[in-house]
């Protein structure tokens, strides 16, 4: 059983109390306060001070200063007046086991309402630090789409001044073809005048009067055999035919499925970077984001999560359309607590897997899950619980995403705390 002190003194004004208690050798280290408005005490084992204070203190603005063997207590009085005693005098063991259980009880929810305003500051820092984060990024994707902009309409214009140029060489082309025509015209009719007085006789009209046209008739016949351009040569034309893709018949073939797989090749080749570093080395198979996927799937089996990362990065530095690569690569970041990535890998996802349909409507369920427990994860509940409420407007009959839903309503309305 501990000792009472008794050996301690005290002083107050109208508004402060001034208490000084002996620690009688003591550590220290071992002395631990307890002090509410009501109540205050001090235990240093084997001694312990208890004291019930006449009139309540405000605790939050007192003060307790540990040195030299003594513990000094500053008290400041809720209300201005002078005290009888110090503690409470006359009071039955009842009254004081209920003043003290209400002490600790009024400790108990300072404290929780501390851990709680401690919580809820630290979830509001982060959902700004969230938020600014991705302002930043939709900052920075709006001044590269605007770059993007600038160099279209750059090019475009490029184009218009290339095709006005090439309209005014065809002109100037034209013109002087045109040129060379009109002199063509006026070299043939002077050498036909010039034919037509030689072959007249000088005195004879009558001749000129009736073969005039015959004459006519011959010089513009022979300006036809002129103008008429001469035979080509012989020659031989060499035809090469394009293969044919697939080795089967025609009449054998898929034709919808072989043009399909024709068509995503192309885009697949189309959307390659032949630039990138990492493609020298691979072959020509595993430069296709569909095998890179497997890849990354079956390294994420394996539990290789930074391996599945790189593969699907190089996938969708080949194809950035592909909305799974980027669903994937979202659950890799889940599982190494990647928690802002994986947040921004399910929204692109979710950007991709547009028009909504039944055919993607896994995919976004999926998108919206592993959204949602990124948010959780950084205790943004109310956002976390957003995303489990779509996911369960598209399964609603999944009692997996259920019970998490309502575990989350649960934190969100404080009946269950997050340990």
């Amino acid at each position: 059983m501990p000792l009472q002190v008794s050996d301690y003194s005290w002083q107050q004004t109208k508004t402060a109390v001034f208490l000084s208690l002996p620690l009688k050798g003591v550590c220290v280290r071992d002395a631990d306060v307890f002090c509410t408005e009501n109540y205050l005490k001090v235990n240093f084992p084997p001694f312990l001070f208890e004291a019930f204070l006449y009139a309540p203190i405000d605790d939050a603005s007192s003060k307790a200063k540990i040195g030299n063997d003594t513990v000094v207590f500053t008290l400041y009085k809720k209300e201005a007046a002078m005290w009888e005693t110090l503690s409470l005098t006359g009071v039955d063991k009842e009254m004081l086991q209920k003043i003290r259980e209400k002490s600790i009880l009024q400790a108990q929810e300072r404290a929780k309402e501390a851990i709680e305003a401690k919580a809820t500051a630290k979830r509001e820092d982060q959902k700004y630090a969230l938020d600014a984060m991705m302002k930043i990024e939709e900052e920075e994707r709006k001044k590269i789409e605007d770059m993007k902009e600038n160099e279209r309409i750059k090019a475009t214009k490029e184009l218009e001044a290339w095709k006005e140029c090439q309209r005014k060489a065809e002109e100037q082309k034209r013109i002087q073809r045109e040129e060379k025509l009109r002199q063509k015209e006026k070299q043939i009719e002077e050498e036909r005048k010039n034919l037509k007085h030689k072959s007249l006789p000088r005195n004879s009209s009558r001749y000129l009067a009736t073969k005039g046209r015959n004459l006519e008739n011959i010089f513009s016949e022979k300006l036809k055999e002129d103008s008429i351009p001469a035979p080509r040569s012989v020659g031989s034309i060499k035809i090469n035919f394009t293969p044919r893709v697939f080795p089967t018949a025609l009449r054998e073939s898929q034709v919808a499925e072989e043009e399909e797989w024709l068509h995503k090749q192309a885009e697949a080749r189309r959307a390659m970077n032949t630039d990138i570093p990492e493609l020298c080395d691979l072959k020509e198979e595993e430069k296709n984001p569909e095998w890179l996927k497997d890849k990354g799937n079956k390294l994420f089996a394996t539990e290789n999560y930074l391996a599945a990362i790189n593969a699907y990065n190089l996938a969708i530095r080949l194809n950035n359309k592909i909305p799974l690569l980027y669903l994937n690569r979202a659950a890799c970041h889940l599982k190494l607590k990647n928690l802002h990535k994986a947040i921004e890998d399910s929204s692109k996802a979710l950007e991709l897997l547009t028009p909504p349909v039944a055919d993607n409507a896994n995919a976004r369920m999926k998108a919206h899950v592993r959204r949602g427990t990124a948010f959780c994860e950084l205790e943004l509940y109310v956002e976390g619980l957003q995303d489990y409420e779509a996911a369960l407007k598209i399964d609603p009959s999944n009692k997996v995403i259920q019970n998490d839903a309502e575990e989350i309503r649960n934190v969100i309305q404080g009946t269950e705390l997050k340990p």
